[in-house]
């Protein structure tokens, strides 16, 4: 296992292809733009050689025996399911920030049990091929951002009735040797600083969208890939210093990419779905189910994040036993346990699927990020009536440094006589990273919109038992349960 500068070195081996503003950045690793996002996906390999962290940040491979980062981990009982997302609590703790391997780990563990599924209906060896993949990704201790949706084009139309053809990615050449993709993923959370890229289907298909109904995986740098690195919040302010960017060393959400497949060759012994177009669906099913039930964690360890810094704020401006600050943090604390006990639920509620690999509760998960479209923006919107207005009209770092200015900021941004000035104007600027920026539209959209758990709590809501129970107890139905307690013959 990589620790977390053994990670930062293997960036550069690897030359992807990436624009931003305009410009070719010519190193990851060495970006000062991407240096945030750089430093906390370090994070999930230095933590796993930590003993406070290893039950948690290691497992043992099921298919070599070696003790491995659990980001490369298919989840072998329950009680993996629940370190996992115990796991995303820490991270969020510690970095205040997304770590962005949870997607590939999911992308990793959809594609293990839908490959097997696939095999045993069709007699295709894509689990074979996968497992072999697998391996190597657990050897090497890769990450791997996990490609799921495409840009979509009209989104009335399905794959192949698009206008322009590209805007799901697709297959469009097959060799003895391989096959040729082209089109684009959007969003794709820590694709630039990672090792490695797999695509998968980002819907249902019918059959004559099985061109599109493809899974692979590529690495970064692969030929033809061509990334832009998209744009966030105040991301300008980190060539400022480091004051004004609120959470500096991690930055905010994972440094998302639009992804471009230019005509990318992918050898077969990488391809892990080709035109199954019947399992599409399975595949961005399973991958959802997984991805949603990180939220109540990963989102949930940022939360601890914000309320600490929410709790310091009061102290710093000397109300922090003022009883309407103190109801205020609770509540924001309510609703972060209240995500984090679906976490749990989903987790503990897993099931063994016939691949072997555990998945979580369907029901559940969709039921974790549904709340998470909403709580982040209360326990936001808690935090920014706690810190109040001049979380927006704080002056710049610029400013505070400044010979002829400093002094006059000193004196009036002081809140406390004992807590430096700086203190104050840090803890601010998190709560405006933290409360404000582009973590909240990734609460809504990240691992898919209300619109998406919704259809997929009404699936899972078993509505038909409920109204056989409400019959039952209403005496419309019979009761053997209750005729039995009553001493009652059975009804005919």
């Amino acid at each position: 296992m990589m620790n977390g500068k053994e990670y930062i070195e293997s960036l550069r081996k690897y030359k992807p292809t990436v624009y931003f503003m305009g410009k070719k950045i010519e190193s990851v690793a060495d970006s000062p733009i991407l240096a945030p996002h750089v430093n906390a996906a370090a994070m999930t390999y230095e933590l796993a050689h930590d003993p406070k962290y290893e039950d948690v940040m290691t497992a043992k491979s099921h298919l070599t025996g070696e003790k491995i980062n659990r980001f490369t981990h298919i989840h072998q009982s329950t009680e993996d399911l629940v370190k996992k997302v115990r796991m995303m609590r820490l991270l969020g703790r510690k970095t205040g920030s997304c770590f962005q391997r949870c997607v590939g780990l999911d992308a990793l563990c959809a594609l293990y049990i839908t490959t097997y599924d696939i095999d045993q209906k069709y007699g295709t060896d894509y689990h074979e091929r996968f497992k072999e993949y697998l391996i190597y990704v657990q050897k090497n201790d890769l990450m791997a951002a996990g490609a799921m949706t495409d840009v979509k084009g009209d989104r009335s139309l399905r794959p192949h009735q698009q206008a322009d053809p590209d805007m799901y990615v697709r297959v469009v050449e097959r060799r003895e040797d391989g096959i040729v993709v082209r089109g684009a993923k959007a969003h794709i959370t820590g694709a630039v600083n990672s090792h490695e890229i797999i695509a998968l289907p980002t819907r249902a298909m019918g059959e004559k969208d099985k061109d599109y109904a493809v899974a692979f995986a590529v690495p970064v740098d692969a030929e033809g890939v061509v990334m832009f690195f998209g744009r966030q919040t105040n991301d300008m302010r980190r060539l400022d210093g480091d004051i004004d960017c609120g959470n500096a060393k991690y930055g905010t959400v994972g440094g998302e990419a639009l992804i471009v497949f230019n005509d990318v060759f992918v050898p077969w012994e990488r391809v892990f779905m080709c035109g199954e177009y019947d399992f599409a669906s399975e595949l961005v099913e399973t991958f959802a189910t997984y991805h949603r039930q990180n939220y109540g964690g990963c989102k949930v360890g940022v939360a601890d994040v914000l309320i600490g810094a929410s709790a310091a704020i009061a102290e710093y401006n000397g109300v922090e036993k003022a009883s309407h600050i103190v109801d205020k943090l609770t509540e924001m604390v309510h609703l972060a346990e209240t995500c984090w006990c679906c976490s749990l639920a989903c987790s503990y509620e897993g099931f063994k699927t016939p691949s072997g690999a555990y998945m979580p509760n369907l029901l559940l998960a969709n039921v974790t990020k549904l709340n998470i479209t909403r709580f982040p923006y209360e326990w936001s919107r808690l935090a920014q009536d706690i810190v109040g207005g001049i979380v927006a009209t704080t002056p710049s770092e610029l400013d505070y440094k400044n010979p002829e200015t400093r002094e006059l900021i000193e004196k009036y941004l002081k809140g406390k006589a004992d807590v430096p000035t700086e203190h104050r104007i840090r803890m601010i600027r998190l709560i405006e990273n933290l409360s404000i920026g582009a973590e909240l539209p990734e609460s809504m959209h990240g691992a898919g919109s209300p619109a998406a758990q919704k259809i997929m709590i009404a699936r899972r809501a078993n509505l038909d038992l409920k109204k056989e129970e409400a019959k039952r107890v209403a005496g419309i139905l019979p009761d053997e349960d209750y005729q039995r307690v009553r001493g009652e013959e059975k009804k005919e």
